[in-house]
């Protein structure tokens, strides 16, 4: 094994590299990875923020998120309460009424996002401005390319004639 490796598979947080956050998600079955892939899932964010103040039904959250199919929510709830950042409380009436709430470490998980959408909310202005700037680079470099192929192949043309007749 290679100096400075840890022998856990799964562990991938010091590997050895000082401050180096490229090891995150150097290997698929990193639990930093896979951890991080679970909880910055658009749903999961939507789902955890949701829950930030109350406990709330199946059918309120899939009410509140906008185009989350029953199948994904059901997923999403599955694997946060397996991660143990939301529990699942089943109700005995008819028919059953199931609530899931955030757990302590999902309500500590919330303050994380809540910065998350903070600077989100802060930047979305330059983000949009640079996103403009950057399609209408983009768009002039596709126009130039085009031009470009064009002149090439209006050169092209002119040439094989030529050659043609240069030929006969």
């Amino acid at each position: 094994m290679e100096d400075g490796t840890s022998e856990s598979l799964g562990y991938c947080a010091d590997t050895g590299i000082d401050d180096d956050v490229l090891q995150w998600d150097q290997r698929a079955d990193c639990e930093v990875r896979q951890i991080l892939d679970r909880v910055a899932d658009k749903w999961s964010l939507l789902v955890i923020a949701l829950l930030d103040k109350r406990s709330l039904r199946f059918t309120e959250l899939r009410r509140a998120i906008d185009g989350v199919s029953q199948r994904m929510l059901t997923r999403t709830l599955r694997h946060l309460e397996r991660d143990g950042l939301v529990s699942r409380t089943v109700h005995a009436t008819v028919p059953p009424r199931v609530d899931y709430r955030l757990t302590p470490m999902g309500a500590t998980l919330h303050s994380t996002i809540r910065a998350l959408v903070v600077w989100t909310e802060e930047h979305q202005n330059a983000i949009a401005a640079a996103r403009a700037a950057y399609d209408e680079r983009a768009a002039a470099e596709r126009e130039a390319a085009d031009r470009e192929a064009a002149e090439r192949e209006a050169v092209a043309r002119s040439v094989l004639p030529s050659r043609a007749s240069g030929t006969a």
